[in-house]
């Protein structure tokens, strides 16, 4: 999945109806400045996302929800990346703002790690590398 020169590859979109891009944008110079590529689609429906997670072969896939649609948004998403044979191959991370009784079932449906407001550039980077290490270092052992 990693480019040739060991990049991990990040894929940020932001659900259909999400109008503020202010967090993302900010998240994704986070991720430039450590190194990591970024490919960003902006509003996306959850099958844009996958089609463009798949096409681009990256590690993660984040997006961005601030408008209340995430656990059904969520669910399609990664209801769709399992038919899609890589709900276990990449690693998906959400960012936003979302009520903190959401978050377990985003995490039951296969979010890694969730994100918000005041989320630190190391917790954020941190918890990137530290997931595709972990995924890579199991691959190897396959």
């Amino acid at each position: 999945m990693k480019t040739n020169n060991n990049r991990i590859r990040v894929l940020l979109a932001q659900f259909s109806l999400e109008t503020h891009s202010r967090g993302i944008f900010t998240v994704a110079g986070m991720l430039k400045d450590a190194g990591m590529e970024v490919i960003y689609i902006g509003n996306s429906s959850p099958e844009e996302i996958i089609e463009a997670a798949v096409q681009e072969n990256v590690d993660v896939v984040g997006v961005s929800t601030l408008t209340g649609g995430e656990l059904v948004l969520g669910a399609k998403l990664m209801a769709l990346a399992g038919q899609k044979d890589i709900k276990d191959e990449k690693l998906f991370i959400m960012g936003g703002i979302f009520p903190q009784r959401d978050e377990p079932e985003l995490i039951k449906l296969g979010f890694y790690a969730l994100f918000g407001p005041g989320a630190t550039r190391e917790e954020i980077t941190g918890s990137i590398r530290e997931a595709v290490a972990a995924r890579a270092k199991v691959a190897g052992k396959k």
